[in-house]
């Protein structure tokens, strides 16, 4: 398959999905409902004062679903998996690239 086959076909693809993704959100009412309820916040916030951005002293904050379903042990679970793999990714890469460069060096 030559280049300019490739580079259509991700170019029509992305097309596609750019098409879908704007009718998408057309047909959801777009931003306005989000810009809504966005301003209330922001308006009620500077009424009220405000806080502080990131508040340490509450500990570690967890989604309301997680936290109120009872999935916090779960959560840690995917959250631990996710870090294991992506340190047993970083010590594989680094090794398969030292026995790369040992088999060119040869």
């Amino acid at each position: 398959m030559n280049r300019l086959k490739q580079y259509a076909g991700l170019a029509g693809l992305v097309a596609v999905a750019t098409a879908i993704g704007l009718w998408a959100f057309g047909a959801t009412g777009g931003a306005l409902p989000w810009a809504k309820r966005s301003a209330r916040t922001l308006q009620r916030g500077l009424a009220d004062g405000g806080g502080a951005l990131v508040d340490f002293g509450r500990g570690i904050v967890i989604a309301g679903p997680i936290r109120k379903g009872g999935l916090v042990f779960e959560y840690a679970v995917v959250v631990a998996a996710l870090l294991l793999v992506g340190v047993a990714l970083y010590v594989y890469v680094d090794r398969y690239r030292d026995i790369g460069e040992q088999e060119r060096t040869a």
